[in-house]
């Protein structure tokens, strides 16, 4: 996924009431950026940050800019818009670049499977055959290890426990965290947070949904999900 126009470069100052940031420009001003997650994003929302943002020219938005990228202070890239974490998973899919769904012929967005009390981010397709996948964005470590969630999460557990019964009833199902940072080399669940969904995540995996992790690529100007991680459980 490669940003255009290109992002703009600044530091931040400051994340605050969830989904604000002010910027720093390189000309001195401040701006108030749109920050696109929900999530207690501890570690990268540091002061002094480098951060990467995209301008928007739409007049009917409150905010022009949207906060993108940071980049660490030993370097590492970070992905903060947590809707990029579907496109980059889509952008996989129609590249072959995940072995696990090489097979995968066509997919679809935002399909409630028949008779489930929960929407799915893909349905994927293969002949007459069609699983589901629900895709978490994963941007908290602790040295080279990635944990998710950054915070509790009821959607969550509730997304973990209809894959598992839709697994049950034999149809094919997948949690794919999808790992927006550079320096996380394994991804784990982070009991230490939310144990709820560490005990639903183990529920699925043994009711047979796979459970896998892929890591990004990340520059100033682009994200590219590349290759499988390993999940540790």
């Amino acid at each position: 996924m490669n940003f255009a126009p290109a992002l703009i470069r600044g530091t931040l100052v400051k994340r605050y009431k969830r989904f604000l940031a002010d910027v720093e420009l390189a000309d001195g001003s401040v701006v108030t950026a749109h920050c696109p997650n929900t999530g207690a994003m501890t570690g990268c929302a540091e002061p002094g940050f480098t951060v990467y943002l995209s301008e928007s020219n739409n007049p009917k938005r409150k905010l022009k800019y949207t906060w993108e990228l940071a980049e660490t202070f030993d370097g590492h890239f970070i992905g903060i818009n947590t809707h990029n974490a579907n496109k980059l998973v889509a952008e996989a899919l129609n590249n072959k670049v995940l072995t696990q769904f090489s097979s995968i012929d066509s997919w679809k967005a935002e399909v409630t499977p028949p008779g489930a009390n929960s929407r799915f981010d893909f349905a994927l397709y293969n002949n007459s055959h069609t699983q589901f996948m629900e895709v978490k964005s994963v941007t908290l470590a602790d040295g080279n290890k990635g944990y998710f969630p950054d915070a509790v999460t009821e959607r969550g557990a509730k997304h973990c426990l209809e894959l598992a019964r839709l697994a049950k009833s034999g149809i094919k199902t997948s949690l794919l965290f999808c790992v927006q940072h550079t320096a996380i080399a394994t991804v784990s669940v982070a009991e230490h947070i939310d144990p709820t969904y560490a005990k639903c995540v183990k529920t699925a995996q043994d009711a047979g949904v796979e459970v896998i992790a892929a890591a990004c690529s990340i520059d100033e100007q682009k994200i590219i999900l590349n290759q499988s991680l390993p999940v540790i459980l």
